[in-house]
């Protein structure tokens, strides 16, 4: 119940964020200039369901994102971005070893995995980054949006009465709700520097290969899988002129 309102609470959000860009639209056409970015960016991805009940930062693996940012106000932006992260050898896994208790002692099971994800979302500026008039610009922001993801996982377990939890790589599709915070900073007029952490809510429990059908000793039914991404990120900004409308309606009033 707890979950189904946090995610019912981050849908009325993200409802929110898209309806106050919409109506700020006409608002925003008045700026004198518009902005985009692409940037890159590079963390760690991260894991929470039954093999991590709680979140474990040395379970983080290798991450790279890219992406693409778009200024629709002066508090809202919007980001497309791509976010992979794919395990390092063999020995690049989440397991039960790393906890010393009753039930992952006898599960004793272990998890690779791999993913992609293409995320929407919004961002909420708390502060005017955009203002060229700034000699230090930067602001914290909160975003929630909407992400696609595919996912290549492994599990295997060394109790041999467990048999049935060694299950070969499978690959799956899913959607999530990515929600979190960040604060970019701007190192020139063109180039931005941006830390953020994000947690995405999955709607199915399948991500460590552990469900329901496994059995209730072994796996919590209760409770949904999340992931997280957390990362340093350069960008660079794009500016463009925006004509007064007597000038877009005349193309060529100035030639």
């Amino acid at each position: 119940m707890t979950l189904h309102r946090i995610q019912l609470a981050l849908l009325v959000c993200v409802m929110l964020q898209i309806g106050s860009a919409f109506f700020s639209t006409q608002a925003h056409a008045q700026y004198k200039v518009s902005t985009s970015e692409i940037g890159v960016g590079i963390g760690g991805a991260n894991y929470k369901g039954e093999l991590a009940p709680e979140y474990r930062f040395l379970n983080n693996q290798p991450a790279l994102t890219v992406f693409y940012r778009r200024d629709l106000t002066n508090t809202f932006t919007a980001r497309g971005g791509v976010m992979l992260s794919h395990r390092i050898f063999d020995d690049n896994t989440i397991g039960d070893g790393v906890q010393d208790l009753p039930l992952p002692d006898y599960r004793q099971a272990e998890l690779r995995l791999s993913l992609a994800e293409v995320s929407l979302v919004m961002e909420y500026n708390f502060l005017d980054y955009y203002d060229l008039s700034q000699k230090v610009r930067l602001s914290p922001y909160f975003f929630a949006g909407f992400a696609g993801l595919i996912y290549n996982k492994k599990l295997t377990s060394d109790n041999p009465s467990l048999d049935h939890l060694n299950k070969p790589f499978d690959t799956d599709l899913t959607v999530s709700v990515p929600f979190g915070v960040g604060i970019k900073y701007a190192l020139s007029k063109h180039w931005n520097l941006g830390l953020e952490f994000g947690t995405r809510i999955l709607f199915n429990d399948n991500m460590d290969f552990l469900t329901e059908g496994d059995g209730k000793h072994v796996a919590n039914p209760y409770d949904k899988d999340w992931y997280y991404y957390n990362g340093i990120s350069i960008s660079y900004t794009f500016y463009r002129a925006n004509c007064p409308p007597p000038y877009r309606r005349q193309p060529g009033i100035l030639d």
